[in-house]
């Protein structure tokens, strides 16, 4: 089962593995003339109505496939206004190839005729709300014929996630809908087809440039994209200050660093738009905690918690404190993790530990993740959070759904380059659910090594380029 907006994200993802949204319509297109053979005997007459985005293009392309048929093709609106090209190609095609097509530009001409079966290809899964005109002509049209009514993968006016509708959405006999079913098509009266459109399974299971896509408001405000709170530094200081750098290139709107205070200088020093609040202590200890989690608490921060900590027995205790009485979201990173099996606690955890840290951790020993991904999966069950192990390719699991990331080059072995990763995994947190940010953050990570030179990569030069992987920009 899959929702509207990850189905968005595999037809993308299928596209950058070389399958095309033009072949993919190919294919949905034939599903559907497949499913119209099924309900009616050649000879008979069918409606296919037609929206002008790609829904509507899917029944385009079936068109050319039901010649044995009595066919009328209706497209709602001007053909002019078709929104993809693919679509306004397979319209061109029918045009050329003297088929009986027709433009319905107003709602008050549309005549579905007597058909045996009528093509609801009007509105697809990505589209909710109450139907506007000439959709909700057509849709009475449709539910007051006798006919036969097939729906392209969804029915018209429903949602695909919930199954809700408007009052006027199409009631479709069935459905026949692509790659997998849709959580809203179980509550309709509906017969239900799943058709196989040549999506490979790599477009589920590898995180792609599909995964990307989250708009951000236009009318947000300061802080409406998240308060990244760092908690490390002590025995190292470049750690801390790349998780928060990359916290706020990946859109966090503010990124606050906590701190001992004989580390405070260097760290305010390595760029201007990091908030830096010191404490008095060489490194992190219980006595800090209290503060600490009131602070994030408060504000509703994303915490990293991990990076350049050191593995102090008093800053162990800390950690562990810390999981125990935070209830928010964290990412928690390096020294950090080693805590994490030991203690209970209500907060959103994702871990991003490298294999060694996942095997110090109880998790499997392996040196190639991505062939023990059931291993890790099993472990991240047992953890009861987000796993995302880092490798060469890195493995991310949340108990019950696995992915790969295969993005990046050797030169990330350099020192750093987790601690952008924790940065990144941070920001994606405030926008997105924790298996989703720990999905996009390596991907994110590995493109923006991926538009540097592999040799002689440092960590810091991460940074300047995660903006434009985040825009999926080659």
């Amino acid at each position: 089962m899959i929702d509207a907006d990850r189905m968005a994200a595999v037809d993308e993802n299928a596209a950058a593995l070389g399958v095309s949204r033009k072949q993919l319509m190919e294919s949905s297109g034939n599903a559907v003339a497949g499913a119209v053979r099924d309900l009616a005997e050649p000879g008979a007459s069918v409606t296919i109505v037609a929206g002008r985005g790609n829904n509507g293009g899917d029944a385009l392309v079936a068109a050319r496939f039901l010649d044995s048929y009595d066919l009328c093709v209706l497209l709602l609106g001007r053909a002019e206004t078709i929104t993809t090209d693919i679509a306004r190609e397979n319209w061109a095609a029918l045009e050329e190839g003297a088929y009986d097509v027709e433009e319905v530009r107003d709602s008050r001409d549309l005549d579905l005729g007597d058909p045996d079966v009528v093509v609801d290809a009007m509105l697809g899964t990505g589209i909710t709300g109450d139907l506007r005109e000439p959709e909700a002509t057509a849709a009475r049209a449709m539910n007051d014929s006798e006919a036969i009514v097939l729906s392209v993968d969804v029915p018209s006016g429903v949602d695909a996630d919930t199954g809700e509708g408007s009052s006027e959405a199409v009631e479709a006999d069935h459905v026949v809908t692509f790659h997998d079913t849709k959580p809203g098509l179980d509550a309709l009266d509906s017969d239900v087809q799943v058709a196989d459109i040549g999506i490979p399974w790599a477009a589920e299971r590898f995180v792609g440039p599909g995964d990307l896509a989250v708009e951000r408001d236009a009318h947000s405000q300061k802080g409406d994209s998240g308060r990244v709170l760092v908690v490390g530094g002590g025995p190292y200081t470049g750690a801390p200050a790349l998780a928060a750098q990359a916290s706020l290139r990946a859109g966090a709107d503010l990124a606050f660093v906590s701190v001992p205070e004989r580390v405070f200088e260097p760290i305010a020093g390595y760029a201007e738009d990091l908030i830096v609040q010191p404490y008095e202590s060489k490194r992190l200890t219980p006595e800090q905690v209290d503060g600490l989690v009131a602070t994030a608490t408060d504000h509703d921060d994303i915490v990293v918690l991990g990076p350049g900590l050191g593995s102090a027995d008093e800053t162990h205790e800390a950690v562990e404190q810390f999981l125990e009485d935070f209830d928010g979201r964290a990412v928690v990173d390096a020294d950090a993790l080693a805590a994490v099996p030991e203690v209970e606690t209500d907060a959103t955890l994702v871990c991003t530990p490298n294999r060694k840290e996942l095997a110090a951790m109880g998790g499997p020993d392996v040196r190639r993740l991505r062939e023990h991904t059931e291993e890790i999966e099993a472990f991240a069950a047992e953890l009861g959070h987000v796993v995302l192990a880092k490798a060469k390719d890195d493995v991310i699991t949340d108990g019950e759904r696995t992915r790969v990331s295969r993005t990046g080059t050797p030169g990330m072995t350099v020192g750093g380059t987790g601690d952008v990763l924790a940065g990144i995994t941070a920001a994606l947190l405030a926008a997105r659910e924790p298996f989703d940010a720990a999905c996009v953050a390596p991907y994110v990570n590995g493109r923006a090594a991926e538009r540097l030179p592999d040799s002689g990569l440092l960590a810091s030069e991460l940074l300047d380029s995660i903006p434009q992987a985040m825009q999926g920009d080659q």
